[in-house]
Formats: structure tokens, sequence, C-alpha cells
């Protein structure tokens, strides 16, 4: 089963990246950088999302993440599925911080759960249909809103929204032009999905740092 394996962010600074995921979220091998100067305007099309096990660690990374230079689109809050924030990164990364819990059960770990990579499409079904053409494996459905894939022997989970709503939820407009400066690693060989986001084999996505 084709799964996803790393996530490739291409920024246009690799040395302010560098430092600022380091200390903001510590993520380990399943973030990958590498410098671009290809252009990008407005929302690139994708969220990145961390999960957590409680508001307290929702509150530990939102923290951090701004003290290393991050901005703020939703501040952390409770909501109807639990709390979460949604902050940008430097180079232009959107990143929402949640998790199910509304309650704190214990001090704040920071811990990640799961990191979920989120593709803004177009076309659900045409996107749902290419992606499982490519190996993928559908674990969650909701009709022509939200699709999750298994995540296999990946450390991150992939999922499909509509473009629109993916920046509703990110508290940003939908509009953009450019880059979606992002390159997914995968276990399957190499090709681009209907809304241009372009897939390497893990081992070549990694050696492009």
């Amino acid at each position: 089963m084709t799964s996803l394996a790393s996530v490739t962010l291409e920024v246009a600074d690799l040395t302010a990246a560098e430092r600022f995921y380091a200390t903001a979220f510590g993520l380990g091998p399943e973030l990958s950088l590498r410098a671009t100067e290809e252009p990008a305007s407005g929302f690139r099309g994708f969220t990145l999302s961390l999960t957590v096990s409680q508001p307290a660690d929702v509150d530990v990374l939102v923290r951090a993440a701004l003290e290393a230079g991050a901005t703020t689109l939703k501040p952390a809050s409770k909501s109807l599925w639990g709390y979460g924030g949604v902050v940008q990164a430097p180079d232009g990364t959107i990143w929402k911080l949640a998790t199910s819990a509304k309650k704190n059960s214990g001090p704040a770990t920071g811990h990640i759960d799961s990191v979920v990579l989120l593709l803004g499409v177009e076309d659900m079904k045409a996107s749902r249909q290419f992606y499982v053409g490519q190996g993928l494996a559908v674990a969650k459905s909701f009709g022509s809103k939200y699709v999750e894939f298994a995540a296999g022997t990946g450390p991150v989970t992939l999922a499909l929204y509509k473009r629109t709503a993916l920046a509703k939820d990110a508290g940003v407009p939908a509009d953009g032009t450019g880059s979606h400066r992002i390159v997914l690693g995968g276990t399957a060989g190499s090709f681009t999905d209907p809304d241009g986001f372009a897939w390497e084999a893990a081992s070549l996505a990694r050696t492009g740092e």
C-alpha cells in the first residue's frame, strides 16, 4: 500500500526555516526542508496539522511557534470538536495545532501525537479516485467534503479537503498563485496530482534537502 513517508517544504531562506522548525516543533524525519526560488503568493493550497492529547499541549506548541517567529491566524480556543489554533510559519506554511480533548488531564508535555497533511482540492471525487489509483487506501470519507487515507507505514496522514473550506478553516483567503512549495515523499514513484501537488520517491525527496 502506498503511504506518505515525508513532507518536504520548499523555503526561500533555508537557514531561517531550519532554525524555526527546530525551535518551534522539533519535528523529526517526517519533515524536510530545501531551498527554492519558485514564486508563490497567497494560500498555497495545503495546511499541516499537529494533533496532541490536551489543550495545554496546544498552548505549549502555539507559544513555541510564536516565540520562534510565527504569526497567529486563529488564536487557540474551544470549539465543538475540541481545542485548537492556527499559526503561519515565517516561510508561509500554515500549521493547525489541535486536540479533540476539551479539558486537560495532566501537565503539558508538548508531545505530538500525529501529523496530518491536508491538501485543498477543487474536485474531491476526481482527487479521491486519483489517489486510490496511486495505491492509497481510504480510511475515512465524508462525501464531497473530506477524505482521509490510511497512513500505512508512513509517519504522516494524508487527507483531502475542499480548497475553499480548507482556506476558511485556516483563516485565510482561498486565492493563491504560483508554487505550492511542498513536495510529498511517497513509497510509490513520482507523479503530480490533479491539483498540481508533486510527489517524489521518499528517498529522492529527502536527498533534496
